[in-house]
This record gives C-alpha cells, structure tokens and sequence, in this order.
C-alpha cells in the first residue's frame, strides 16, 4: 500500500498542475484570444462581450456532463464522498480526466469557485482508478481514493498537514495507522513534486506582520465565528440555489449556462 501511495501521490500532483495550466489556459484563449499556459492578473478588454463567456463555458461544462458523465457534476467533494459511502469507493475512469477538462472550463471562464472541490475528486477518481486495476477490497481501495485526494490538495495548496486532515475527516472517517498512513504518504510525495511543478512557497504567503498585543487574540476568536457563520451562510446559499435551479422547467445540462448568464 504504500508503495502505490507514492504512485498516487506522483500522478495527484501531476493532475493538480494539469488542473492548474488548463485553468490558464482557457483563461488566455476565453478573455484575451491567445494560447497560453502562464497565468497573468491583467484586465481583459472585451467589454460586453465578457457577459456571454461564462454563458459559453456553461454550455461546453453541460454537454460534457450530460453526453460525458454525469458524476462530473457537483463541487467535487459531496461526489467523492458518495463513491465512498455508497458505491465502494469505485470512480469511473473516465472522471479522472473530464472533471479536471470540466473544471479548468467553468473556472476559466468565469465560474466563482476555486480548484480544492475539482482537485479533490480528481485526486480520488486516481486513487480509485489504480484501486480498482489492483486487485483489492473496499476498504483499500478507500484508502488509496483519500490518498489521491490529500495528494492533489498538496500540489495545489501547498499544505500537506491540512490535506491529510482533510481526506481523513470526509473520505476515510476512521484515524487509523492503515488508512492515515497511505494519505500522509502520497501528501509528502506530492509536496516533493511541488517546487518542481507548480514553484516555491505556499498559495498565500503571509506577509511580515507586528506581533499582536494579547488582546489581539480576541479579536482572533471574533473573525474565527465570524468566519464560521459566514461559511455556514455560504454552504446554505449554495444549497439554496441548487434547489432553485431544480425547479427550472429546463433539462439539468443547461443549468451551467442559466448560472453563467447570472454570473456574467
């Protein structure tokens, strides 16, 4: 098992900077007509025309989720979970490269999320795929599906630690030396390949700060709850929307598109 948690851990990195490049890539060729895999900050100047590009993508995600494969869609992480807890961990192959394709397609063009959700579920469609090429049972398979998650967290966080916390807490649901093991190796593995792949230092640098005054550790406590119900909100709205768009009289393939023309 660790010998594959280190397979895991190479190929979850390697899909991270792939996630990480096509991002870029449909950025430059949706905003700014150009081929490129380097990412820049610098404004577009299309004007109007920014408003139908998310709108575009919607329909390119939709179709890929319908004609593709449905378990493409979602945020990502709910899917991994589900393939645990009620399909033994199995992943269809297919996932491991249309939900990064996908993903790289939503974002670039204007979807408002991040890669953790995408990564995650790409990092288990390999852990689970390798799991399932193997000949091994359930549980296993589990382990390596939580190892490939950790490993594509890493690449692209730059936090082993929070990556392995993370698998453990929503796809293996045990603390146990056989499944944490496995995770916290394909985690180091990937964070080998980091500086090599994606560069030095972590996603948000903390800047130089003064040292805070013990009373500084209130205020600590205030933006924590703070960040909490905001998250709590977030996760609600989320949800909300979701049943919203279940009551359009439309298909669910379009439903990118109707989210795009919103965000647009």
């Amino acid at each position: 098992m660790s010998v594959l948690s280190v397979l895991v851990g190479t190929l979850g990195a390697l899909m991270g900077w792939v996630l990480l490049k096509l991002i870029a890539l449909v950025i430059n060729a949706a905003y700014f007509w150009h081929w490129s895999l380097q990412h820049h900050s610098i404004p577009n100047e299309l004007g109007w025309i920014s408003i139908l590009i998310p709108v575009v993508g919607g329909l390119i995600v939709g179709f890929m989720s319908r004609y593709g494969s449905s378990q493409i869609r979602g945020h990502g992480i709910p899917e991994a979970m589900e393939a645990v807890l009620e399909k033994k961990s199995r992943i269809p192959p297919r996932v491991a490269w249309l939900k990064p394709l996908a993903s790289a397609i939503s974002i670039g063009t204007g979807g408002p999320f991040g890669a953790e959700g995408p990564i995650i579920m790409t990092g288990a469609a390999i852990g689970s795929v390798i799991g399932q090429l193997i000949p091994m049972n359930a549980g296993e398979r589990k382990t390596l599906l939580a190892a490939g998650a950790a490993a594509g967290m890493t690449v692209i966080f730059g936090t082993p630690a929070a990556a392995v916390l993370m698998a453990v807490e929503l796809l293996l649901f045990e603390w146990k030396p056989r499944s944490l093991v496995p995770a916290s190796i394909a985690a180091a593995v990937a964070q080998c390949w980091r500086p090599f792949l994606i560069g030095e230092g972590a996603m948000f640098p903390m800047p130089q700060t003064a040292q805070l005054p013990p009373s500084g550790f209130l205020w600590c406590v205030v933006v924590g709850i703070l960040a909490g119900l905001l998250a709590m909100l977030l996760t609600w709205l989320v949800y909300f929307f979701e049943r919203q768009f279940k009551k359009l009289p439309v298909h669910w393939m379009w439903w990118p598109a109707c989210g795009g023309l919103l965000v647009g």
